[in-house]
């Protein structure tokens, strides 16, 4: 795989410059580098651009959105519709790039496509229906009524453990609103973005409405500047907790709107009476989807100590039919972490549980056959509460069970913790899926399944995961301001 290259039925989604109102932008003679994070093979030079391009991307949207804010929630429609259309026709493609950039399995990368796309058909759909509300004042003379409007230019700032999705379910939303976007990239990952940009070019969406800005070295400064452009009306972004505070810090000065999704640390908790193979299939899904290297990830596995033994052994028996490789390889069902110094949180978290007491189940550790950043997963079993993993997200595919005996135990345990992001409930007793589910501080609870996301359902959390809600119909409320108008001094009615 050492000189491995995708062919593409469109080279054209392949982009070496940034998108910045309506035209591909290099103007710099420093560029950086995008590898492929299983071998570290260039596969894209990229401009390293000075700040300014923030500058001139902001005044192209805030151009824009004083015509696009106008346009009909219909027309936006029909170009949101078109961008949904065209990444279906392009999901292979699409996908190949995602997993070059991010080290996916390729099925994997094209099932984010998928997912990404679903986003611009929900919010075609929502577009034409972002409805206000009526009043009746208690002065009878008086009426009074809401809309929503388009709050402005929206600066999006995303990760890069979904280099498509991210970007998809924040600008959608934006886009349906009448909004404009200013996107910053993870530079590790950015050519699934400049392929979004064209295809959104391709289906006709105007010059400045969607935008994207690049560099690696001055991401903080990008950052900053997006945060305290008076221009900019709201900016959302998808990282770490403590990113989300500086960020938060810098908007103060606008009293800028903001959507944080932030950390995690997801508890997932199985009881006795669960279904073992659901558990098993369902904890899986959810703890090593991407390696373990996403937001809502199972961090904490807690499982009830009847059966703890038994849940370990079956997991145990999965997990070592993984096959670990470059994402591109017939067979491969994970790739590699995102880069070698990823692994050492990972290895840290292993040793300190084992110092603590924890037993190893499945050993696992470095790849280095394989490259520098693959990593064979390690299970744990009967970790202690004190050890370091319960309370700091790993992010990576460490599986740590935890032995409970009680409900009041375990929902003690889950809380324990600033962040409030997912959570996951195995159980067949309605009481229990109840009680818990209203018990647990995150800002979603999944219930026998360890996959949610999905466009139809809000995504978002509480406490240190951050505020605002991504997706669903309340997806468009974060990019819309309400408006109130009271007319008064009407003649009594007829």
């Amino acid at each position: 795989m050492s000189s491995f290259k995708p062919t593409f039925l469109c080279d054209e989604l392949l982009r070496d410059a940034a998108f910045v109102n309506g035209k591909w932008v290099k103007n710099t003679s420093e560029f950086f580098e995008v590898t492929d994070p299983a071998n570290g093979n260039v596969i894209a030079k990229l401009p390293e651009q000075s700040v300014e391009i923030v500058d001139e991307a902001i005044d192209a949207a805030s151009e824009a959105f004083k015509t696009f804010k106008n346009i009909s929630g219909r027309q936006r429609a029909t170009w949101l519709r078109n961008i949904y259309n065209l990444m279906m026709e392009n999901a292979e493609d699409l996908g190949k790039i995602l997993s070059w950039e991010n080290g996916k399995p390729l099925a994997e990368g094209i099932g984010e496509v998928k997912y990404a796309a679903s986003f611009f058909e929900w919010f075609a759909e929502e577009a034409p229906r972002i409805y206000g509300t009526a009043f009746s004042p208690a002065i009878a003379s008086n009426r009074a009524f809401t809309r929503r409007e388009p709050i402005g230019v929206c600066g999006i700032i995303t990760p890069w453990n979904f280099p498509s999705a991210m970007i998809t379910r924040k600008a959608a939303a934006a886009f349906a609103a009448g909004c404009t976007v200013v996107v910053k990239p993870d530079s590790q990952t950015p050519l699934s973005a400049l392929a979004l940009a064209y295809l959104a070019e391709k289906a006709g969406l105007p010059a400045g409405v969607f935008n994207i800005v690049l560099t690696d070295k001055k991401t903080p400064e990008f950052g900053m500047r997006l945060c305290e452009s008076p221009k900019v009306k709201k900016v959302t972004f998808t990282g770490s907790t403590n990113v989300g505070k500086i960020l938060m810090k810098q908007s103060a000065s606008t009293l800028k709107k903001l959507s944080l999704e932030l950390g995690g640390n997801a508890p997932l908790i199985v009881f006795a009476d669960a279904d073992l193979d659901q558990a098993v299939e369902q904890a899986l899904a959810s703890k090593f989807r991407g390696l373990g290297q996403t937001c809502v990830c199972a961090n904490r596995l807690y499982v009830q100590e009847d059966i703890i033994d038994e849940f370990s052994s079956r997991l145990a028996s999965k997990v070592n039919d993984f096959v670990i490789g470059h994402g591109f390889q017939d067979g491969v069902t994970h790739g590699p972490m995102i880069n070698a110094k990823a692994i050492e949180k990972v290895e840290a978290h292993a040793q300190d549980a084992i110092k603590k007491g924890a037993k190893l189940v499945v050993k696992g550790g470095r790849r280095p056959d394989l490259g520098p950043a693959f990593y064979s997963p390690t299970v744990l079993s009967h970790v202690p509460q004190e050890a370091d993993v319960t309370s700091q997200e790993t992010f990576g595919p460490l599986c740590a069970l935890i032995p409970f005996s009680t409900t009041e135990e375990v929902v003690k345990y889950a809380n324990d913790t600033d962040v409030g992001l997912a959570a996951y409930l195995f159980t067949k007793n309605i009481d229990t899926i109840y009680t818990v589910s209203e018990a647990l501080e995150t800002g979603m609870v999944s219930v026998n399944t360890g996959v949610f996301s999905d466009c139809t359902v809000p995504f978002g959390g509480v406490k240190e995961s951050g505020f605002g809600r991504e997706g669903s119909l309340h997806g468009l409320e974060d990019y819309t301001v309400i408006k109130t108008t009271i007319i008064g001094g009407l003649p009594s009615r007829l």
